[in-house]
């Protein structure tokens, strides 16, 4: 009993510690995001179009096309590559199905399972490789499908987090400047003040002689 307890403990631990790991990983990629410089136009169309190309079959070659494109129409590469991980090893599988999905739902395609029972001889190979020109596209219009209102999305969301926190960081700054303005104020008519005070002192200090004399 106590070991099975042990067990559940520690893959409660586990999940929890995985958790806080991805949270962790988002929030450091959002924080990434908003403070990359630039006009929060260029950034959250860099970001947007890295979605889209995110949704499409082209692992490994996903980061490299989205810097290409972001280059080619002047959009930030930054946010582009950020955009690019929205499939990453864990949503891989799911992005994946989906695409296929939708894709062979539009083209007309009836997705088989390939038996393997019989185990992976040559005729099944062959079989497999003749149909993935197919797959691929039918993931490709999937990932058009998908990646086009995704995309929309990422980008007012990325365009308005940008320039809250660009807008954010004005403010500060100009708080700032004025409080370092009223800081010379400040201290400008203390000067004058001490000044007042020393002719003050000087001119009574000449009637106290003068009259003595």
């Amino acid at each position: 009993m106590r070991e099975t307890r042990n067990f559940l403990l520690d893959g409660k631990k586990n999940m929890e510690n995985g958790k806080s790991r991805i949270y962790n990983a988002l929030k450091k990629t959002y924080v990434r995001l908003i403070k990359i410089r630039g006009q929060p136009n260029e950034i959250a169309l860099g970001f947007a179009m890295g979605i889209f190309i995110g949704m499409s079959p082209t692992v490994g070659l996903q980061m490299a096309i989205a810097a290409f494109f972001a280059v080619l129409f002047k959009w930030n590469k930054v946010s582009a590559i950020i955009g690019v991980w929205i499939s990453n090893p864990i949503t891989i599988p799911f992005i994946y199905s989906f695409t296929y999905f939708f894709g062979a739902k539009l083209l007309g395609i009836t997705a088989k399972a390939d038996n393997l029972s019989g185990g992976l001889d040559a005729s099944t190979v062959y079989n497999m490789l003749s149909k993935a020109p197919e797959i691929l596209w039918a993931m490709f219009v999937g990932g058009i499908l998908i990646g086009l209102p995704l995309s929309l999305v990422g980008y007012y969301f990325c365009h308005s987090a940008v320039r809250k926190y660009q807008a954010d960081i004005k403010d500060k700054l100009i708080r700032q400047k004025e409080k370092l303005v009223k800081k010379r104020e400040a201290r400008k008519t203390m000067k004058k003040k001490k000044k007042k005070k020393k002719v003050g002192t000087s001119k009574t200090c000449r009637t106290k002689n003068e009259k003595a004399s």
